[in-house]
């Protein structure tokens, strides 16, 4: 027999969760006849939480490593235990049993496989009947877990509640009873499945429907009274799952509001080169009217997909190596009823589905005019050489590292730091030189930073302090956090109060991007000192591609020893 080592532990792992959860093994690209849907009841949500038990228990029974022991081997087992470890606090914590929120719900992840499955040929489209008319049962399964939470007194505020039923209208057509989006799903299937995939699609509308009602007719009422706030303690359980460290959340408060006065300072300058004399309020009102626009979400689709291929060309050979499967990027229009911000979804491990950068698009928008200014460096991060470049490297050497340290053991503060760093990377390389551009580049730095600001600042209630320039002295509310973020970063209100709930429902999630960025930052710097005239950022790049999911903990101090 084989001997166990910490990388084919973890491996199993993956095939063991990707078969008890469908979700999985459908994003990995595994399975591709499975009908099933995940089990979403408090008996599923055990499931896992047993599977990571045993992982660790075999992962324990491993004999101490000797100092010779691969350091590959040694870093899989460190992930491996970290991930399972925060994985069970969040669990133990109760966290499924208040899962209501704008995005990365189970009602989002049931959406999502769909988006997943191949619909080439009629037999790919059976699966997706049978998915269908599993889907009541599996909104069942998610409303016994909500009801529990319910009986413990686990809720979420009712503002997430609010929020998702609202999306949930949206799936089922909207207000006025439109086309639901299960029924534009199957509405390109094959001539011969159509009937019963339409009356499938019609049947999943009519249980979405009814969990939208129960949501504001039995939920929210339950959930009244709920803070928004969760508190220190919970903070850091969270934080911890996003960002695989136990962070110092005064210390990350004080360093954004040093970088909230820095990045202020940019944003003016870069203003007055717009509109001189103009406030940044104003720059951005006069590109919103006068830059460069697209006319149309399909044309800004295809924008936005020429933007990624420019991209592409420019830093391959120089930068990056981006060749084979690493090429196949996708930018597509959300589905309705998406959280308001841009989103990436990674390929499978075989690459049968590409990476995907999507872009949200409002109800009625579809043909207005896109301003591009706003939108370049969010696609450098979602995109080339953002996510994508990130992910699709990942899988590509998936057999080298391990399955597990490229997908399910992946860390957010991670990722969204790499994507980070890539916006700050095409900056520094003089793609954003265009004062429009420069412009937008900036606003998402800002957003990023005010993200750390009221992200701690609303679920431990802290003090703005005396410094600053609003509101000095007083407590953070969600109401503040929206005026701040309204006056700083400039949001539309829809996005803007997108993003409030967002933080509220996800609390230590958002601040991973800037604090991830400062990690991979001073990784860099740290090579650069080590290496010095030697240091090849071509190299570093590479390298730090290769490598593979790492938690805040780690992250530095393995970019330095690049």
């Amino acid at each position: 027999m084989t001997p166990s080592t910490p990388r084919r532990i973890a491996d199993d792992h993956v095939t063991r969760v990707a078969v008890v959860d469908p979700s999985v093994s459908t994003w990995l690209g595994l399975a591709p006849q499975d009908d099933r849907l995940p089990d979403l009841s408090p008996d599923g949500a055990e499931e896992g939480a047993r599977l990571a038990r045993e992982t660790l228990a075999r992962l324990d029974a491993l004999p101490r490593p000797d100092r010779e022991a691969d350091p590959a081997e040694l870093t899989c087992a460190r992930l491996l235990r970290e991930r399972l470890t925060a994985e069970l606090r969040v669990h133990e914590a109760g966290e499924h049993f208040r899962a209501v929120r704008n995005l990365q719900t189970p009602m989002h992840a049931l959406r999502s496989i769909f988006t997943m499955m191949p619909t080439a040929t009629e037999d790919d489209w059976v699966p997706v009947l049978g998915r269908l008319r599993k889907l009541p049962a599996a909104l069942d399964g998610y409303r016994a877990t909500l009801n529990e939470g319910i009986d413990r007194k686990l809720l979420a505020a009712p503002r997430q509640a609010e929020v998702l039923a609202d999306q949930l209208t949206a799936w089922t057509g909207g207000p006025a009873g439109g086309p639901s989006w299960f029924g534009d799903l199957v509405a390109p299937a094959p001539q011969r499945l159509r009937p019963e995939l339409a009356a499938a699609a019609d049947e999943a509308t009519a249980a979405v429907a009814e969990l939208r009602d129960w949501l504001r007719e039995t939920y929210r009422p339950a959930a009244e009274g709920t803070p928004d706030a969760v508190g220190r303690e919970r903070y850091l359980v969270m934080a911890r799952q996003y960002t695989g460290a136990d962070l110092d959340l005064d210390e990350a408060y004080g360093w954004a509001w040093e970088e909230f006065h820095r990045v202020w300072t940019q944003l003016r300058t870069a203003a007055a080169q717009i509109l001189p004399g103009g406030t940044v309020q104003q720059a951005r009102a006069h590109l919103d009217e006068h830059g460069h626009g697209v006319q149309g979400a399909e044309a800004m689709r295809d924008w936005l997909q020429a933007l990624l291929e420019e991209a592409m060309d420019a830093l391959d050979g120089s930068h990056f190596d981006i060749a084979g499967p690493l090429r196949r990027v996708e930018t597509r229009i959300a589905p309705p009823g998406s959280a308001a911000s841009p989103y990436y979804s990674s390929p499978s491990l075989d690459f049968s589905r590409p990476g995907r950068a999507f872009l949200p698009v409002a109800a009625g928008e579809e043909q207005k005019t896109f301003r591009s200014w706003r939108l370049v460096s969010t696609w450098y991060h979602e995109g080339v050489p953002g996510h994508h470049l990130q992910l699709a490297s990942w899988a590509a050497a998936a057999e080298q590292l391990s399955r597990y340290q490229v997908t399910l053991g992946k860390i957010s503060a991670n990722v969204e730091g790499w994507a980070l760093y890539a916006e700050r990377l095409m900056e520094e390389l003089g793609f954003l030189t265009d004062p429009g551009r420069q412009l937008g580049y900036l606003g998402k730095q800002m957003m990023r930073i005010v993200r750390v600001i009221i992200d701690i600042g609303m679920h431990l209630e802290s003090a703005i302090p005396v410094a600053s320039p609003f509101h000095p002295g007083e407590r953070w509310t969600p109401e503040l956090a929206t005026a701040f973020m309204g006056e700083y970063v400039g949001l539309a209100p829809g996005h803007l109060n997108s993003e409030i709930v967002r933080y509220l429902g996800r609390p230590g999630q958002a601040i991973g991007y800037k604090l991830g960025e400062r990690a991979w930052l001073a990784g860099r710097e740290a090579a650069r000192r080590r290496q010095g005239a030697g240091f090849d950022l071509k190299r570093w790049h590479m390298a730090a591609l290769r490598q593979g999911s790492l938690g805040l903990d780690d992250l530095e101090a393995a970019l330095a020893a690049l």
